[in-house]
C-alpha cells in the first residue's frame, strides 16, 4: 500500500527533491573516489604491476560515472518531470554499468600479491557488483514513476533519493580494505586510479 506523506516539499514539485537527489549522489561518489587512494611510494614491482592492471581499467569508468553525476546535477532545476526521469534513468544505468565494469577489472586482475589478497579481492568484487545492482534498482524505480502528476512524481523521486543516500553511506568497506598498505600506495601512484580532471581544471586529489 502506498503511503502519501503530505508536506510543502512535495507540493513544491520536483525541484527541491531533485536537489536532494544531487546531494545524495555526491555522497555516493565516495564509493568510487575511494579508489583514488593516497599513499607514499612503494617499489614492490608485483604490487605495482597489479595496481596498473586494475587502474588502467578504472579511469574510463570513473569518467563515465563523473559524466552521469554531472548530468543529474545539471538537471537539478529541471521542471519537466519526463525529462528529469529520462536524465536520472540514463545516469543510473551508466553508473550501474561502470560499477559492473570495475568489478570485472578487479576480478580479472586476480588477488593482489599481499597477505589475504584473495579474500580482499573477492570482497571488493562482491561489493562493486552489489553497488552495480543497487543502481540498476534505482533506475527501475525511476522508470516506474508517474510523470503525469508532479506531486506523485516528486514523492516517488524522494524515495529514490532516500535509497541513493543509503547507498552512499554504506558498502565501501571492502574497497577501503583493498587500498590499505602496499596496494593502496601503488594504486595512488597510478594515473588511472586518480580522479579524472574536470572541465574546469585539474583533478582534486585526497
Amino acid at each position: 500500500m502506498d503511503v502519501y506523506v503530505p508536506g510543502p516539499r512535495v507540493m513544491e514539485g520536483t525541484n527541491p527533491v531533485n536537489k536532494k537527489l544531487v546531494a545524495a549522489l555526491s555522497g555516493g561518489a565516495a564509493l568510487v573516489l575511494a579508489l583514488t587512494g593516497c599513499g607514499g611510494g612503494d617499489d614492490d614491482k608485483k604490487v605495482n604491476d597489479w595496481a596498473k592492471s586494475v587502474c588502467d581499467e578504472v579511469q574510463p569508468q570513473l569518467k563515465k560515472i563523473q559524466g552521469a553525476n554531472t548530468a543529474i546535477q545539471g538537471a537539478a532545476d529541471e521542471q519537466d518531470s519526463k525529462k528529469l526521469q529520462e536524465t536520472d534513468s540514463k545516469a543510473f544505468q551508466e553508473i550501474s554499468e561502470s560499477y559492473g565494469a570495475l568489478a570485472k577489472a578487479v576480478n580479472k586482475a586476480g588477488p593482489p600479491p599481499v597477505d589475504n589478497g584473495d579474500k580482499t579481492q573477492k570482497q571488493a568484487v562482491k561489493e562493486l557488483n552489489a553497488t552495480s545492482g543497487s543502481y540498476t534498482k534505482l533506475k527501475s524505480a525511476v522508470d516506474k514513476l508517474d510523470t503525469s502528476d508532479k506531486s506523485k512524481f516528486a514523492q516517488g523521486l524522494k524515495g529514490v533519493a532516500d535509497e541513493l543516500d543509503k547507498i552512499s553511506k554504506s558498502g565501501d568497506q571492502a574497497l577501503r580494505k583493498l587500498q590499505e598498505g602496499k596496494v593502496g600506495s601503488a594504486m595512488a601512484k597510478q594515473t588511472g586510479c586518480q580522479k579524472p580532471k574536470t572541465a574546469g581544471g585539474a583533478a582534486t586529489q585526497s
